[in-house]
């Protein structure tokens, strides 16, 4: 530590003062030079100091050499057919678009994640503010009574009363030796800290962005829905006045009319619960928004959509374009550097100390050369016994280490197996969708005959109403499905990472700046 305060008195009956000899004001201009060439120094020594502690490299995890499940989305489609930063374009919806901007602007926990990044980015200006001296000043001024009964401290005359003012002007300045790197660890590991925290960031807006368009396609399904038990209403409503018309007429029973009521009322039932799902499908795409539920809604707009090919690359891509395995392996990056601090702890800690300044009898003398001191010194800690501390510091920061990287390990392949169940379950939805669509229209078909039939006289009633239920519900499955498809197509691409790409949080990092060093 380098400190020089600058302290000045005035001594009542002393009457001689001194404005200082121009010499001597240059004698300590020279030496306070001499110390800020010192303070220079000491900082490119710090600078190139050497490194104690393992340096980082990335550690290897499994990677696959193609996808398993390709299925038909795996497709020649350009990779830039996923929009970079606005992914959700790829399915060409506007009220989407439009929903997913809201998102980005008013979302509260994106918000936050923000502020979040702001402070890692504040931690590591704190760090990089080691690079350089800190200096300070705390000026003040005083009168005092110094006691005639004080001890004599070598004076051999009586000691009588003083009245005297004091003024100062103190200032220090302070600074660390950087030998071993442990400030350059310390930088390191918060700028790892920034970069996972713009990775978590944007994992943060890619999982609310993908469950924005998740609810949003959910919400479209059930308007779908709810159409098609709104048409069968109707149908069954004409199946019960024919058989009430017929019951009139003696040619249908009361049995026949109290079945199809049933079912009636039966089907009416499923359009509330289909109601009460999109409702609350709304309520959470207005929290996602930032809107209040009481005052935010959807108008109604039934899913009429393809599922898009989604480009998945290959597998390796996954660990630039996921940035949730970004932030696990910044997190590693992280605990590296912390293994280094850990080390550096072993070394010498070496601080440079000093002071200087002006004491003067009389304020007007305060800044004078014959009221100059100074003093220079320096200060070596070595860690001799520490009970073990370090030592334990250090296994604990290597465990650390060795946690992240099962972390990240574990992270990559997650990411693998989200990319095959979306390519699988595409796969497997299409085929599903098609069946279900010919199973509709047999079952159109069917409850044609059906009324036929019971009409001419053929069959009873009961037919009908076996084929309405089964229209109804290959129905609703069919739109399922097709909800089911979209969902996850949108999990496919979140999966994929978005078409984000890790090189964007390569420029998150604080560099010391010149600047600094007058900064307060």
């Amino acid at each position: 530590m380098i400190s020089l305060p600058l302290v000045s008195s005035n001594h009542r009956g002393e009457a001689s003062r001194s404005a200082g000899s121009c010499g001597e004001t240059r004698l300590y201009g020279r030496f306070v030079a001499r110390v800020l060439a010192a303070v220079l120094i000491c900082v490119v020594v710090s600078t190139v100091g050497c490194t104690v502690g393992p340096r980082y490299k990335r550690p290897t995890a499994q990677i696959p050499d193609t996808w398993k499940g390709e299925g038909p989305w795996q497709t020649a489609v350009p990779k830039d057919a996923i929009p970079k930063g606005t992914w959700w374009q790829v399915f060409h919806d506007p009220q989407l678009d439009q929903l997913e901007q809201q998102l980005l602007q008013a979302n509260q926990s994106l918000t936050a994640a923000r502020e979040r990044l702001e402070e890692a980015r504040a931690q590591a200006r704190i760090a990089s503010s080691a690079f350089f001296p800190a200096v300070n000043s705390d000026p003040g001024g005083s009168r005092q009574l110094l006691s005639g009964n004080r001890p004599l401290s070598g004076a051999v005359a009586p000691l009588s009363p003083v009245t005297q003012n004091v003024f100062s002007i103190p200032f220090s300045v302070s600074y660390e030796l950087d030998l071993f790197g442990r400030v350059r660890r310390t930088l390191e590991a918060a700028n790892a800290a920034l970069q996972e925290s713009a990775a978590t960031l944007e994992n943060a807006r890619l999982v609310l962005t993908a469950e924005l368009a998740a609810d949003y396609f959910n919400l479209r399904e059930l308007d779908r829905e709810a159409g098609v038990v709104k048409e069968s209403v109707d149908i069954q409503q004409k199946g019960l006045d024919l058989v009430n018309r017929r019951h009139e007429g003696g040619v249908a029973n009361g049995l026949e009319v109290a079945q199809q009521a049933a079912l009636l009322d039966s089907t009416a039932t499923q359009l509330q619960l289909v109601l009460q799902s999109r409702a609350q499908y709304e309520h959470a795409i207005a929290v996602l928004t930032g809107k209040s539920a009481s005052v935010f809604s959807i108008s109604n707009a039934p899913l009429d959509v393809t599922p898009p090919p989604i480009p998945t690359g290959v597998p390796s891509d996954i660990l630039q374009r996921r940035p949730d395995v970004a932030a696990s392996e910044r997190q590693m990056a992280y605990e590296n550097a912390q293994v280094g601090i850990a080390t550096a702890a072993f070394y010498p800690h070496i601080t440079l100390s000093g002071s200087g300044g002006f004491t003067s009898r009389d304020i007007a003398s305060l800044v004078s050369a014959p009221s100059a001191f100074w003093s220079l010194g320096g200060d070596l800690l070595q860690p001799i016994f520490e009970g073990g501390r370090n030592r334990a510091n250090l296994a604990l920061s290597r465990a650390s280490y060795d946690e992240s990287v099962a972390n990240y390990r574990e992270s990559v392949l997650e990411a693998f197996q989200q990319v095959e169940d979306g390519l699988s379950g595409l796969a497997l939805l299409q085929q599903a969708a098609k069946t279900q669509d010919a199973a509709v229209t047999d079952s159109r078909r069917a409850l044609e005959i059906a009324n036929n039939r019971y009409v001419g006289g053929v069959t009873t009633y009961l037919d009908v109403i076996t084929a309405q239920s089964t229209l109804l519900v290959n129905e609703r499955l069919a739109a399922q499905l097709l909800g089911q498809q979209m969902t996850t197509s949108v999990y496919l691409v979140k999966a994929l990472g978005g078409a984000w790409d890790a090189s964007e949080i390569q420029n998150q990092q604080v560099r010391p700046q010149a600047i600094q060093a007058v900064q307060p």
